[in-house]
């Protein structure tokens, strides 16, 4: 959890540094041993290499190749692309469990927000 945690981060704090391509390059590749030391290797290579997946995986690792070769700001961008579409399916479930929490829940039934979260909490579709 905290090579996961500190991919995130690195992933945020080089983004937030004008897409500083090291902070970038570390975090994708803290980001993803973390995933597959906390899920397993097996698990993680049977995530990422489904049949239905193969477009979503090609853009994310894709984009990591990209962030790791020097252009930080098209290999987030593919980056972003593939993680929603790698994990549509549990956007759901989080949008579901985020609507419970007390302080959240009313944040995501404003006018403006109440839209959106409907849209990405009832489809699986996000294309």
């Amino acid at each position: 959890m905290g090579l996961t945690g500190f991919g995130v981060f690195f992933l945020f704090f080089g983004m937030v540094l004008f897409f500083d391509k090291a902070l970038l390059a570390i975090g994708n590749i803290l980001f993803v041993s973390g995933l597959s030391f906390v899920i397993g290797l097996e698990r993680t290579f049977r995530f990422f290499f489904q049949r239905h997946k193969v477009k979503a995986t090609s853009f994310f690792l894709g984009g990591v190749f990209v962030v790791l070769i020097g252009w930080p700001i098209i290999g987030v961008v593919l980056e972003i692309y593939g993680f929603f579409l790698l994990f549509r399916g549990f956007f759901p479930v989080a949008v579901g469990f985020i609507r419970r929490v007390p302080v959240l829940g009313s944040l995501l039934s404003l006018p403006g927000i109440s839209t959106l979260v409907d849209k990405i909490g009832e489809s699986n579709t996000m294309v």
